[in-house]
Parts: C-alpha cells; sequence; structure tokens
C-alpha cells in the first residue's frame, strides 16, 4: 500500500447519535481514497459485533475498525447506553494512551498507511490534542446542530454573567427559564429554556455544564470544526459562528450527501442495537402519510407511567403507527405497554430510521428532537411532534417548531389526551397540512445543498482538501 494513500482515523462519542454521523463521513471519505480507521470503545465494539454479526466490521478493503477502553467498569448489561456524564468524564481521563499507542501502532503497521488526519468528537478532545502533539493534522466534528453547538459555546458567558447555576430548585417552575437572552450572536429572543438541558441545574460542580462547555471553548482555536447541517437551514447561527470559527465546513444533511455515493460507498451499519427488517415490509401495508412513527432515541429515558400515557393516547387517534420500544427506554425496569392496550400498530426493539423516514406511509414523527432525528425527518419531509428530552434537544425543538415551522412541541406532563389532540393536529389539522408543506420544502433545500454546486457538497470539497493537504479556507455562508 503506498504512502501516498490518505489515512483517516475518526473518533466517535461512543453513543448512537454520535456513531451514526460519524459512520457516514467515514463512508463519504472511503469513498473520496481515504484509508479510513474507525476507532470504537471496547464496549461499542462488542454491541456492533452482536448488532451486526462476527463478520460484520471487516472485509471492506481500505476501511478497518479499531477499540479503546473508555475506562468505566464491566457492565452486566452490553446492550444499553452508558451514562452519557460518566463516559465523557472516564475517556477524557483513561483512554488518552490507549488513543496515543493506537496511533503509533497504526503508524508502524505494514499492512496501512501512515495516519495522514484525525477527526476526533467534538467532545472527544483529547483524541484531537493526542494527534496534535505527534504532529497529525487533526479537526473536530460536533454532531449537534448549528444551534446547538452555539448553545454550548456561550455556557461559560452564561455562567459568568450569573444565569447558571440556579440559586434553587423554584427556578425550573418558577417561569425563569422564560428569560430571554439578546446576546448570543445569531440566535435572537433565545430563552434559557431553549439552551442545551445542562444549564438547568443548582450546582456548579454539574458535570455536563462544565464539561460540554470546556469542551466547546476548543473549537474556536482548533484547525477545522465539522457540522452536520447544512446552510440555508441555519444560515444566522452559521454566518454569526464563522466570525468565531472561520474554519466551519458544513456538510449535511449526511445522509442524502452520502445517498449521492451509495452505489459505491461501502456497506456498514452503525447500529448499536439489532434492526428489526419487517418494519418497511409493514409500512408497505399502509396508505401514504397514515402512519404516525415515534421513536424518542439511545438515549431517553421515560417512567412507566409516561408510557403509559403515550400508549393510550395513540391508541385514542386511532391512527396506526410504528413505535420503537428500546428494552432499556423505562427507567429502571423492562420497557411494556399497558395490559389493557390494544393498538392499531407494530413494536419493534429498534428499526432503521432514515429508511423508515422516507417512506411514504409515514405522515408525523413523535421525537425526541435528537440532531439524527430532526435532520432524518427533514430529509424525510415528515413534520414532527417534538417531546425533547435533554442536551440539545431542547435547542432543536425551539428551531423546529419556531424557525423551521416542521415541527409542533408537547409542553408539559405527558397525557393520553395531549397525546391524541397533537398527533390528529399534525395528521389532519390545519397546521399540520402547514408544518407538512414546510417539511417537504425544506426537503428539497437539503437536496440542493448536497447537489453538485450546492452549499454542503462545496463544503465537503473543502473537507477533504483539508484532510488531505492540512490548509483551509475560510467558510462563508451562503445567504438565504
Amino acid at each position: 500500500m503506498t504512502s501516498t494513500i490518505p489515512h483517516a482515523v475518526l473518533i466517535p462519542e461512543p453513543a448512537q447519535g454520535h456513531v451514526t454521523p460519524f459512520i457516514h463521513l467515514a463512508k463519504l471519505l472511503h469513498r473520496r481514497g481515504f484509508y479510513i480507521t474507525f476507532v470504537n470503545s471496547e464496549y461499542n465494539h462488542r454491541r456492533l459485533l452482536k448488532s451486526r454479526g462476527p463478520n460484520s466490521l471487516n472485509g471492506v478493503d481500505g476501511f478497518r475498525f479499531e477499540a479503546i477502553p473508555d475506562g468505566l467498569p464491566p457492565s452486566d448489561d452490553d446492550d444499553v447506553t452508558q451514562d452519557i456524564a460518566q463516559l465523557c468524564l472516564s475517556q477524557a481521563k483513561h483512554s488518552v494512551v490507549p488513543f496515543r499507542d493506537l496511533l503509533q501502532r497504526l503508524n508502524t503497521t505494514l499492512d496501512s498507511p501512515a495516519v495522514t488526519c484525525v477527526v476526533a468528537d467534538g467532545v472527544m478532545t483529547f483524541a484531537y490534542k493526542v494527534a496534535e502533539e505527534m504532529g497529525i493534522p487533526a479537526v473536530l466534528f460536533w454532531t449537534t446542530s448549528a444551534c446547538g453547538f452555539m448553545g454550548y459555546l456561550h455556557f461559560a458567558e452564561l455562567i459568568r454573567r450569573g444565569y447558571t447555576p440556579f440559586k434553587d430548585e423554584s427556578f425550573l417552575t418558577n417561569g425563569y427559564l422564560e428569560t430571554r437572552i439578546d446576546w448570543v450572536p445569531g440566535m435572537p429572543n433565545i430563552r434559557l429554556r431553549d439552551f442545551p438541558s445542562f444549564i438547568r441545574t443548582t450546582d456548579p460542580d454539574e458535570a455536563m455544564l462544565n464539561f460540554d462547555g470546556n469542551e466547546a471553548q476548543y473549537a474556536r482555536t482548533a484547525s477545522g470544526v465539522i457540522l452536520n447541517t447544512f446552510d440555508d437551514l441555519e444560515n444566522p447561527v452559521l454566518q454569526a459562528m464563522a466570525a468565531i470559527i472561520p474554519n466551519l465546513y458544513t456538510i449535511g444533511p449526511l445522509p442524502l450527501l452520502l445517498a449521492k455515493t451509495q452505489i459505491s460507498a461501502p456497506v456498514i451499519g452503525s447500529s448499536l442495537w439489532k434492526e428489526d427488517l419487517s418494519c418497511v415490509q409493514w409500512l408497505d401495508t399502509k396508505e401514504a402519510g397514515t402512519v404516525v412513527y415515534i421513536n424518542f432515541g439511545s438515549i431517553t429515558v421515560v417512567t412507566a407511567e409516561q408510557l403509559k400515557e403515550f400508549a393510550l393516547g395513540l391508541r385514542n387517534s386511532a391512527y396506526p403507527f410504528l413505535w420503537v420500544l428500546r428494552p432499556d427506554l423505562v427507567r429502571g425496569e423492562k420497557a411494556t405497554l399497558p395490559d389493557d392496550f390494544e393498538g392499531n400498530g407494530k413494536v419493534v426493539s429498534w428499526c432503521e430510521q432514515e429508511e423508515v423516514l422516507a417512506h411514504r406511509a409515514v405522515g408525523a414523527f413523535l421525537t425526541h428532537c435528537g440532531w439524527n432525528s430532526t435532520v432524518e425527518s427533514i430529509c424525510g419531509g415528515v413534520p414532527m411532534i417534538c417531546w425533547p428530552f435533554f442536551a440539545e434537544q431542547t435547542t432543536n425543538c425551539r428551531y423546529a417548531c419556531g424557525e423551521w415551522g416542521v415541527g409542533v412541541e408537547m409542553e408539559g406532563e405527558v397525557k393520553r389526551e395531549v397525546v391524541e389532540r397533537m398527533v390528529k393536529e399534525v395528521m389532519e389539522g390545519e397546521k399540520g397540512l402547514e408544518m407538512r408543506r414546510r417539511a417537504r420544502e425544506w426537503r428539497e433545500v437539503a437536496e440542493a445543498a448536497v447537489a453538485q454546486g450546492g452549499s454542503s457538497f462545496a463544503g465537503m470539497e473543502r473537507l477533504v482538501h483539508h484532510l488531505r493537504t492540512g490548509c483551509f479556507t475560510e467558510y462563508s455562508a451562503s445567504s438565504s
């Protein structure tokens, strides 16, 4: 293998919402002639082998998987998402030496070219710093929305100005979260409740408030920052961000960009759970736009009472539904539907979400507003019923509902009558019709962004040039 082949090492935060876009990017780079080493945690490596099969992670020429320890103690259950705060803090402390050893080994092995660049997760800056110390060019990939990332960038300022931590628990319910912040660039009229949820604490030592806020600051001086978004969708935020971080690469939506090269892209899955492949066949039996799809992602947990209210609200709406019920969805117990539930739908433990949201039968998406889910919903032209759980899902919800016109937020306690009303509103009401129209328009804009000559197509070209040469050209958001 000649030394002229570029070798990119990609290392995502080992959670499903990070692994998926990293796999998309790895496939795109592989298609552009890069040798790929994809680095999982040992825990997630085992999960991928379990969900995809023992021979699924190798066999594609020029695309290899490696694993390093995350430092957490062994788990009795190898099919759940780990505690995110513990995982982040543990990796920052315990994964540095294993990652350095891996890069050194890759640079001395004879069966692959020397490492020429590292793409590190935005919340795994330890990997970025290791690469820099070894003289290997590196960039950061923030798998959030631009608006969510801008929120993290301003955690430190929110702390400095005294907005967070909260003085006491009453600030969570007394209207304080409605406080408007007018000094975040590109985000006028943003409220405290719209920031990533880690600000909602009374503890000055709250792990994720400090960790994510600190990690975000490294982007200000990084040689490159990648975002899975497109210019027209988040233009005001991106224009403002370019003044802070001039070396941005907007390359989304990654599912659509990858679809342009899908014929030649390696067949490598990213799901950490085994997918139920019967979903699409079931959807094929339904009329266009009649199915409600429900999936709260890989991290959200609900109470047994909330699950019951969602179930009965869906039943009472009378619409057919496809519901992803992870085994660990209910906090502290196995997710099971109430005994009196007789619904007109299909329940699975996991599915191929991109394919589901692209299906003609799906008319609405009840979602936690994770960024991958939001992007995939836009790609499918599907309106959203938004029930954010944590992190920047609250920010995504604010923009989906208030700026992009493709979502409606479910606020307050989960009640069956509210679930029923909102499903009917989106599926058959005037507001739902308008949301569906806007969703289709955004899908068309997204497709234009990844087409030749589009902003994300150009962003990918710039990124490839950067990773091949170490040189970047300044980002300039196309005007919307």
